[in-house]
């Protein structure tokens, strides 16, 4: 019997019944009632997730999606942002930026290290002038599996007085906390196929009032991309353009069960997932990638193994075992493999993960003590 694929990748993720059941109802008129009292239900729980009184939009289109749309509706040609790169989607958000020719500056370090906040504070009150227009952050590096002190940097941005946080929360929403009111961040972007156990399609940005006075003064040119289309629109529960309806469906049941379980205990799940899966790797003899669990991602968990091809395990875990783990990207590509462990994963998922890795290894003749990754992770799901 062909086994079965188990998705631990970090997007797209496992999809509880009830949301993938909740897409396959017959459509409905976009400009119905029904619709318009599904948007209102949708949007509600959209602010609760981010903790915000912020608007919350939604586009058909994947995170990158909403990244072009965080730029193009906040800044102008040759304006200059400040861009942390500490990953791929970090150097993506540079990549894009220049692009649309802002002038931008890049605050760079290694893959596998966390971005320092004191170089972003150093950077900010050297701009006496106030010509950054923005500071671009992606919270949790999915790469590499960093988290990023967001907290911090969002705090040195609010002290510049002018700049605006553009913050990729594309695998931190749902996953870690992201008060957006608390913190102060202006425009965040997130996308359906992470923490919102939803299948790809949509893409979510959350707009603060500094935002939208920027997005008064913003000369790029937009049309479907355009949020100001969008909140004018949302504001009576509707969309300038035809939605995913059937996506809005599985969305309302998936935020209706996120809710239902409450912030903290989405956020506390995460913590025991990633810490089994950290605590299992360790007990292999495997290299974490980001060896400091301070900063490591709840998202994602990165592995560099130094006596085992990446490809070759990958390859034996999904053709054996039915199990899918993520590659290494760009550079790392050949160097890393990385588990994903968002969306709806439980423990169970975890314990398969960990029982499939330790058999491709004994395949693979790597020397590893039998049981040893199930046993650490055993001892985290079990409070020991």
């Amino acid at each position: 019997m062909k086994n079965p694929l188990m998705l631990m990748i970090p997007g797209p993720t496992p999809v509880p019944e009830q949301v993938l059941f909740a897409s396959a109802k017959l459509p409905i008129s976009h400009r119905s009632q029904a619709f318009r009292d599904l948007m209102a239900d949708i949007t509600a729980n959209l602010k609760w997730l981010h903790q915000t009184q912020n608007d919350v939009l939604i586009l058909a289109s994947s995170g990158t999606g909403a990244m072009e749309a965080g730029i193009i509706n906040f800044l102008s040609p040759g304006d200059r942002v400040l861009v942390g790169c500490n990953g791929k989607f970090g150097d993506r958000w540079a990549h894009v930026c220049e692009q649309f020719g802002l002038i931008t500056s890049r605050i760079t370090v290694p893959w596998g290290k966390p971005l320092d906040p004191e170089v972003f504070r150093q950077h900010l009150e050297a701009d006496q002038d106030k010509q950054i227009k923005a500071v671009i952050v992606t919270h949790s590096e999915t790469s590499t599996g960093i988290l990023n002190d967001l907290e911090t940097i969002s705090r040195h941005i609010k002290a510049h007085g002018q700049a605006l946080s553009i913050i990729d929360a594309v695998t931190s929403l749902g996953i870690c906390p992201v008060p957006v009111d608390e913190w102060g961040l202006d425009v965040v972007v997130s996308a359906s196929q992470k923490g919102y156990r939803m299948p790809p399609g949509l893409g979510f940005v959350c707009v603060s009032p500094q935002a939208w006075q920027a997005y008064e003064m913003a000369r790029f040119p937009r049309f479907y991309l355009d949020l100001g289309k969008c909140r004018t629109d949302a504001a009576t529960h509707t969309t300038p353009f035809t939605p995913p309806v059937n996506l809005f469906f599985a969305l309302q049941v998936s935020l209706a069960m996120m809710k239902a379980e409450g912030l903290s205990s989405l956020f506390a799940h995460q913590q025991r997932l990633m810490q089994a899966t950290r605590a299992a790797v360790r007990a292999l003899e495997l290299p974490l990638f980001v060896p400091d669990d301070s900063v490591a991602s709840p998202a994602v968990t990165g592995i560099a193994p130094d006596r085992v091809a990446p490809e070759t395990l990958r390859f034996k875990l999904q053709q054996q075992y039915g199990v899918v783990i993520a590659a290494g990207q760009d550079h790392m590509r050949g160097k890393l493999v990385r588990i994903g462990h968002l969306g709806y994963v439980c423990d169970r998922n975890i314990l398969t993960t960990i029982a499939a890795l330790e058999a491709a290894l004994s395949t693979l003749d790597y020397p590893c003590q039998s049981g040893a990754g199930i046993q650490a992770a055993h001892r985290i799901f079990n409070g020991c």
